[in-house]
């Protein structure tokens, strides 16, 4: 039968529906479906998303390391061992020797019961996910200035009537193509405005009239939005009613951005001032506006703050809370929202109620029939915990949902270090990707049209992924292991395994909380197909769900939103290994150094796991290739085509060299989905933001210099 699902890359969650086809070479192929993030349409990774249900290397029994290599082994033989482990390490050293590390592609279900898992079976706080390294600044900044953090704070297609729309640090064009026919608009009326230090795909969508590009240097874009809020304040384009009625703060900001005037601001990005002006005047003449940011400008040691300089100047132009503009964040992976709702984050419980609060603990506890004291606390965040790995009085066992951390984190060579020096790695995984192949104990798991459950997506709306298709013999759901490992640690409370059970309790223990899901369920959500549901958080019971938040009031007590004056940091930040935004390309001398930016290319995501083993997707993009600027090149000896290596104090990545102008001259780009001597984030430090403990992706101090032959073999 048919099954009406999503897309089981980014948060956009296009609809789909899987049609079964036993004589193609899926077990299913993909038809479109209408919805209101895609309307039907699908970008490559979305059309052939089915064929990682038949990639040749599927896992389809557990594997155990013994004698350096892994075995097939029973289901019971691995739990046993996994159960045996954890039991002697906790009774050795404590539950916090244990963590566990999740992952945002997770259904809401699997997120909800790992955290629970965590937190009762374990009795770790040790427990964080690689959203950290996505959503985490985006997130912080968004609680501290409305109260509540949702990625947009309106339905996508709201963006249909902007005739403005300031896109920041996303490449939307290359990372979530569907979304940029709600772009449409904007384009039309001359007033879609991209931040992006490249000429992107996204940017050159600003051509011929359809808007503007600001080429920042890397790093600066809190500089450019103190700039923009400087022109609108003192130009007199604030919305000085909204700023009394509906915010606290303003002056605070207007003394903190008065020091930031459009040519001191050219200065130090090299954004033009009659761009600045531009960018300014435009979005204040606009009848409906928006302001959208992305990792671009969130990865960064100051990540928090450069959001909250957004949402600074969304707030003095009045724009959140206002029918037909506002500011919203680009959720990157698929569950990226509901995955950090409900227990995946350190410091969170679900419903996103905070770990450290007694009555949120209570609350859960009451949930689960356990007393709060045996709650943990609040744990530490994703670039910690892998510091962790190994040291002395830190962890000595890691399990590992949904995630890829030999390749998606900082600092590749120190979280491998970390996973050798472990005493038991355990990996759930539908195929032996990187992480996995270092584990001591690999679990075979259901992939994404195997499975029932929710995702929420990038509007804060939860939707239903249905199964097309039964998974391989020896195969199991993580809801399975996950209760399977509780009853051999004899953790209290109930472990049901059905989707629907789960979410169920999901929606119990969520009730009251800020990401309230309790008047939800499969079968409500199941109707959706049948009666236009529109199921958006906050959706407490009796309500009919929340698809713009804000119209009235913000998230905090006293209904208002908070301006939060913030200042760029020293512009050659040391400790993020990055060189200052005015520095250039040296006098062509080779050993100059330049400025990585990492990103993702359309035919790829995330850690390249999935996307490497589609045939088609791998054949565009087989190699990590990096982009220069033709000047750069030549000063550097490089041609099109060359093998290169970029190198820090950190590692060394090989790469193909691809020249294009739409790079700035101080600037290198490098794809981060390939693993090994192409990885990017061998080069990336794990340094972070204070606030969010987001990891600076972004701005790191390089040299690239053409590889010899003799280096290279056949790598050319």
């Amino acid at each position: 039968m048919p099954a009406a699902t999503h897309c089981p890359y980014c948060a956009l969650q296009c609809a789909m529906t899987l049609v079964p086809n036993p004589q193609g070479p899926a077990p299913v192929r993909v038809e479109p479906r209408m919805f209101p993030t895609n309307r039907g349409g699908l970008c490559t990774k979305g059309w052939t998303s089915v064929e990682l249900l038949a990639t040749p290397d599927r896992l389809t029994a557990p594997l155990i390391r013994e004698q350096g290599g892994l075995r097939p082994a029973t289901w019971d033989e691995a739990l046993d061992r996994i159960a045996a482990q954890l039991r002697a390490i906790r009774r050795e050293d404590g539950p916090d020797a244990v963590a566990v590390f999740g992952g945002g592609g997770l259904t809401n279900e699997k997120a909800y019961l790992l955290g629970k898992f965590a937190r009762l079976a374990l009795g770790t706080s040790r427990i964080d996910y690689n959203g950290r390294f996505c959503m985490a600044s985006a997130a912080a900044a968004g609680n501290r200035a409305f109260g509540i953090d949702r990625g947009l704070p309106f339905p996508v297609d709201d963006l249909d009537g902007a005739d403005a729309i300031l896109l920041l640090g996303s490449n939307a064009a290359a990372t979530m193509p569907p979304l940029l026919s709600h772009l449409a608009g904007a384009r039309a009326e001359g007033g879609l405005i991209v931040v992006d230090p490249r000429r992107s795909q996204t940017a050159q969508l600003t051509a011929d009239g359809a808007g503007l590009h600001l080429q920042p240097a890397p790093g600066s874009d809190l500089v450019v939005l103190l700039g923009l809020t400087h022109i609108v304040l003192a130009e007199g384009h604030a919305d000085l009613d909204y700023l009394a009625a509906r915010t606290v703060g303003v002056d605070e900001v207007r003394r903190s951005v008065a020091a930031w005037w459009p040519e001191r601001v050219q200065a130090a990005t090299g954004v033009p001032v009659a761009l600045l002006r531009a960018t300014a005047r435009r979005l204040a003449a606009s009848r409906n506006a928006f302001i959208l940011t992305g990792r671009g400008v969130e990865q960064h040691i100051d990540g928090t703050d450069t959001v909250t300089a957004a949402i600074n100047l969304a707030l003095v132009l009045g724009l959140p809370g206002t029918s037909g503009s506002g500011y919203g964040t680009l959720t990157g992976q698929g569950n990226g929202q509901g995955g950090r709702e409900h227990g995946q984050k350190c410091d969170q419980l679900p419903g996103y109620r905070r770990i450290a609060d007694p009555a949120h603990r209570a609350a859960v506890a009451a949930v689960w029939g356990v007393d709060p004291a045996t709650l943990p606390g609040p744990g530490v965040p994703a670039v910690e915990l892998l510091g962790l790995l190994g040291a002395r009085g830190g962890v000595r066992a890691l399990l590992v949902h949904g995630a890829n951390v030999v390749v998606s984190g900082p600092d590749v060579a120190r979280t491998r270090a970390g996973l050798a020096a472990l005493d038991l790695l355990v990996v759930c995984d539908f195929v032996l990707s990187e992480t996995a192949a270092l584990a001591d104990v690999v679990l075979p798991v259901t992939q994404w049209a195997e499975e029932e459950g929710t995702m929420t997506n990038l509007e804060g709306r939860i939707i239903r992924r249905r199964r097309a298709l039964d998974p391989p013999d020896g195969v199991r759901s993580e809801l399975e292991i996950l209760a399977d490992l509780a009853a051999r640690l004899d953790a209290p409370s109930a472990w049901p395994t059905d989707p629907a059970a789960v979410f169920a309790e999901l929606a119990r223990a969520s009730a009251g909380g800020l990401a309230d899901y309790s008047g939800l369920s499969h079968e409500l959500l199941d109707a959706q197909l049948e009666e236009g549901i529109a199921a958006h958080w906050p959706y407490p019971t009796g309500s009919t769900g929340t698809p713009r938040l804000f119209l009235e009031r913000f998230g905090h007590a006293d209904g208002r939103a908070r301006l939060i004056a913030v200042r760029p940091r020293e512009l050659d930040r040391g400790d993020a290994g990055a060189t200052p935004v005015s520095r250039a390309v040296g006098q062509g001398e080779p050993s100059a150094d330049l400025t990585l930016i990492t990103g993702r290319l359309l035919e790829h995501y995330q850690s390249g796991a999935q996307s490497r083993r589609v045939p088609e997707l791998s054949a565009a993009q087989p190699r990590a290739r990096a982009e220069l600027h033709p000047a750069t090149a030549a000063c550097l000896g490089v041609a099109e085509g060359d093998a290169i290596v970029l190198r820090n104090g950190r590692g060394a990545v090989r790469a193909v060299a691809l020249l294009a102008e739409r790079i700035r001259m101080d600037t290198v780009f490098l794809p981060f989905h390939f693993p090994d001597e192409e990885c990017a984030n061998l080069l990336t430090a794990a340094v972070v933001d204070p606030v969010s403990g987001m990891p600076e992706f972004k701005r790191t101090a390089v040299t690239v210099t053409r590889e010899r032959s003799s280096e290279s073999g056949s790598a050319a």
